[in-house]
């Protein structure tokens, strides 16, 4: 009876449809663990897929940028090749009715320093009148110029050089205007003899005269500005400053190809390019007391340089960094040239465009 009445009661006791026993068994708890591991696989494969496409669009929209920073940075000065504040070379003045007298003799030294002996008066003609030179390499009155530009120049890049006087006038709106150095001021005063084609680049003040032969002219600074690509593969700038060309500084990383194509008036004098042309080495001395001749035979003429009229720019950027799986093997169209395959893990992507030089083709348009 005793017994019994224990019995009923550890039933009174225990929730209705509880089981005896408690817990998950070891079964249970090993599917569960398998189950937790495969949502952490996917999980974990989902963020390591999403993390390696932000990286390579990362990689992606850095190279783009600096494609375009470069191309940018190129076609705003190509653009203002050839800007002298409205003078014009006679032997580029279509109402000239006389032989010029300052046709350019040949290509300049563009890193010769303004206080060396070199900057006759036909050298200052030749600039002027050619304000855009390129080549397939460094020329020597560069590499052996002080400081030396080019010297760590990447092998099969183009050398690049833009001249133009600076866009805005010195000393005003905090434009530069410092005692020593180089600026440019033309005379558009026609009614004094003495002033026609006239202009001067040096480090004084003259007394040239606007148009109503009363106001002083406006000063602009010289610019010179030299492009090349660094053999570790960065887009390299040389600036004129003071007396001669700085050395040059980095602007941007992983430009690989650079080609430039100049486009030469060569028919009819109308302002558009007839021909594209690729001009090799200029043999130009490091004597700096006279730019010095060089074989015709060996690079663009004095003419073709003087007629240039347009610009075409490339230039080959890669990604900074490598893509794990990814192999290259692509070629790539500089213009003429191709480059590739390279075979490695880096991104690549042509980078492209025709500059027209608006200061020397407009003012040979027919009206």
């Amino acid at each position: 009876m005793k017994t019994l009445l224990i019995e009923v009661q550890s039933k009174q006791c225990r929730p209705f449809g509880q089981s005896p026993q408690s817990g998950f068994s070891l079964i249970e708890l090993m599917v569960a663990m398998v189950i937790s591991l495969l949502i952490m696989g996917g999980v974990l494969t989902l963020f390591l897929d999403v993390t390696r496409t932000n990286d390579e669009m990362a990689k992606t929209n850095i190279q783009i940028e600096n494609g375009r920073f470069a191309i940018q940075l190129l076609q705003n000065d190509l653009s203002h090749g050839g800007f002298w504040d409205g003078y014009v070379p006679q032997f580029d003045d279509l109402t000239l009715t006389t032989v010029a007298s300052d046709t350019p003799t040949e290509a300049p030294n563009s890193c010769l320093a303004y206080s060396d002996l070199g900057w006759t008066d036909e050298h200052k003609n030749n600039l002027l009148g050619i304000p855009v030179q390129a080549y397939d390499d460094a020329p020597t009155g560069c590499t052996s110029a002080s400081p030396a530009i080019g010297t760590d120049i990447k092998a099969n890049t183009d050398f690049l050089v833009v001249r133009h006087a600076e866009t805005c006038v010195a000393g005003v709106g905090g434009c530069e205007n410092t005692a020593g150095k180089v600026y440019f001021q033309t005379s558009l005063c026609s009614t004094l003899p003495e002033t026609a084609y006239s202009y001067v680049l040096d480090t004084d003040d003259h007394d040239l005269r606007q148009m109503d032969c009363a106001t002083a002219a406006d000063r602009r600074k010289f610019v010179s500005n030299i492009y090349y690509i660094r053999d570790d593969d960065t887009l390299m700038r040389s600036r004129f400053d003071v007396d001669r060309h700085l050395a040059a500084e980095p602007m941007i990383e992983g430009v690989e190809g650079f080609r430039v194509e100049l486009g030469i008036d060569d028919g009819p004098v109308d302002g558009a390019p007839d021909t594209y042309v690729r001009c090799p080495l200029a043999d130009i001395s490091a004597d700096t007391t006279a730019p010095s001749t060089h074989p015709a035979a060996t690079v663009c003429t004095e003419d073709q340089l003087a007629n240039v009229v347009a610009v075409k720019v490339y230039v080959l950027v890669r990604s900074l960094t490598a893509t794990p799986g990814y192999t290259d093997g692509k070629t790539y169209s500089l213009g003429t040239t191709t480059l590739g395959p390279f075979n490695d893990n880096f991104k690549r992507h042509v980078f492209s465009s025709t500059v027209r030089l608006n200061n020397i083709s407009g003012r040979r348009e027919a009206p």
